[in-house]
Formats: C-alpha cells, structure tokens, sequence
C-alpha cells in the first residue's frame, strides 16, 4: 500500500472535526463511541454540548446514570451511555479520572472493546496500534479484492492482522485516521474510485468488482410492531414506566402502550391492568419508531384518570418535569408532539 499517498491524501482532505482540534484521550473515547452506529453529523452537536455538560470523567462519574442518558437521548443504542457511566466511575476509583495509556489497561475498562481502545491508544496517545471500524473493513476488503463474508469473525479477524502490519513505526495514527476518512467520504457503499489515493493498487478495482465490496451475509429480517399508546393524566401529572434492566429499552421513559397483535383493546387494558377508570379525550397522529431490527408504528392517545392510582412498574410524573427524563425516542417524538400542539404540557 502506498502509506505516504495516503497519508498526504488525510493531511490535505480530513474533515474539520471537534474531536480532532483536541484528541485528548477522553474526547477521543466519547467521539469514537459516539461515532459508533450514528452519522458524523448528528454526533457533532452531541460531541459538543456533552463536553460542555460533562468536561471530564470526574463529572460524569459524579452524574446520575438518568442525567447520562438523558444527555445522550436521540443518540439511540443506550447501553454505550451506561458503559461510559459504568467506566468513568471505575477509571475515577482505579485511575484518577484519567484513561491508562496502555492496552492492556484499557480493556479492564467498562465498554471499551478491540476499536475504541484501538482509536485511544492511536490517536490520543499516538501508539502505533489498528483501529478497524465499518469504514476500514470496507476499504481494505476492497483493496485486498477479498471475496470472504466479513460478518464472520475469522475474516474480520485476518483484516485487523492485517491493519496492523500496515501500520508504519512513523505517524501510524495518520495511516489509521487515513484509513477511516477514506471509508467515510471516498469507498462508500458507492466508492469514488477515481478520487481514490489508493486507486492503482486496489485489487477490487482491478477485478471490477469493488462496488460489490465487502461481502456481508444478510441482514436480520425487520420486524414490523404496531403499538396503541395511552397518554394518560391526572392533574398535572402523567403515568410512565421504565425500561426494565437488561431490556432494549432499560433505562427510558415511556408512555403504556399495548401491541395492536394482542387483541385487547387499550381502554381494557388500562382499566383492566393497570386498574385505572380512564376516559379518552382525544387521538394524535401515528408516529413511527426504528430501534435494532424493530419498526414500530405508534398510535398515540390521550386518556383521563379519574385518580393517581399506584401501579406496579409505573410512575406518575408532574408536567414540568417531564423534560428532565430520558424517553425512547418514538415516545420523545410523542412529547414533543404534545408541546407544540397541545396545552396540557406547558
């Protein structure tokens, strides 16, 4: 591989990134779990007001886990914020607040697995160590003209060996990084072959066949959920519960819902249930909710409890602190909903 054509290739066409003004190590952490499953556009605005809320890994060690989450709300897959809860309380107690230069230290951490502590050790730290995301398994599956599936641990395994022989013993991170920004703005799923640094020596390109590039057995199949939601007051104050622990949703607010599948109606099961005499006051717009392999349709409506009943599982919740909880983000949508069209929430 030509090294020094990509590196020169990164220096001249690298993105203007807030994580990269500064690579500390702990903004290198957040980015790089941020950037995990989420676009770098979205992650921009996230990046920064988290690094304004939370400087460093004293502050959020001293945040509740709900603050944590709820910083990190929009972002989806909410098991990396309760990781990095999780890990900025063990790096206070074990390392002083500060992230341990050295690998095997870093996979003691919380959350931290073979990428992130890749990134760490590379670009804060300035190690000569690979760090294979989506966008280098991409690149280099195309450059070596591997025909193997990439989803199989063996293959993805033969790709980081060899990512780390590239590596050179000068700047190694800028091979890494270089790697990284090629898969995100050149060899996208549609590569741009032709603005490629890398172009004369890739055997996808030559076997024409680097649009086709990396081989990837098929994704699990979407499963379509239909959900009735039931917005339920009493006074001031509205009925929600809690993703259990363990669960897709642990640590996230939402309204009572019921899976259109089950066949009973909302208002039985909220009287039947939950226990509640309800009334229904009015619909709003379906609203529709991606998360894992799931697309979820909610039906949302606002209901009247006659009384604060205590159920089992739930909370009910005065109106003005309702924007203070994490909620899931097809619920959030629903809240939001309710602010701008409604009274009953201002």
């Amino acid at each position: 591989m030509d090294l020094l054509a990509l590196k020169n290739w990164f220096l001249m066409h690298q993105r203007d990134l807030p994580w990269r003004n500064n690579p500390t190590p702990y903004q290198v952490w957040i980015s790089e779990v941020m950037l995990q499953q989420t676009q770098v556009a979205v992650v921009i605005g996230y990046f920064q007001r988290w690094m304004s809320r939370f400087p460093t890994i004293q502050s959020i060690s001293e945040a509740s886990l709900e603050e944590v989450i709820k910083m990190w709300e929009g972002l989806g897959y909410y098991s990396r914020a309760r990781c990095i809860h999780r890990a900025a309380r063990y790096l206070v107690q074990v390392h002083g607040g500060e992230l341990p230069a050295s690998r095997k230290e870093l996979e003691t951490i919380p959350g931290l697995g073979p990428y992130t502590v890749g990134a760490i050790l590379s670009f804060a730290f300035h190690q000569k160590a690979a760090a294979v995301d989506g966008n280098v398994l991409r690149v280099l599956a195309r450059y070596t003209g591997l025909e193997e599936d990439i989803s199989l641990q063996k293959t993805r395994q033969g790709i980081w060996d060899y990512a780390e022989r590239l590596l050179p013993e000068e700047s190694p991170w800028l091979i890494v990084e270089g790697l990284i920004e090629l898969g995100a703005t050149l060899c996208t799923r549609q590569p741009k072959c032709f603005q490629c640094p890398l172009s004369g020596q890739c055997l996808g390109l030559q076997k024409g066949i680097a649009d086709l590039l990396p081989i990837k057995k098929k994704k699990e199949a979407i499963t379509l959920l239909k959900r009735d939601v039931a917005i339920v007051m009493s006074g001031d104050f509205f009925l929600l519960r809690k993703g259990e622990k363990g669960g897709i949703m642990a640590d996230l607010y939402e309204f009572p819902y019921l899976e259109q599948a089950s066949g009973t109606s909302l208002h039985a099961y909220l009287s039947q249930n939950l226990n509640l005499n309800v009334q229904m006051s009015q619909t709003f717009p379906m609203i529709r909710h991606h998360f894992t392999r799931y697309r979820a349709m909610l039906y949302p409506s606002l209901w009247r409890a006659t009384r604060k009943e205590d159920i089992s599982a739930h909370v009910w919740v005065h109106t003005r602190d309702l924007k203070s909880l994490p909620f899931s983000s097809g619920h959030r949508q629903i809240l939001k909903f309710m602010e701008n069209h409604a009274h009953f929430t201002h």
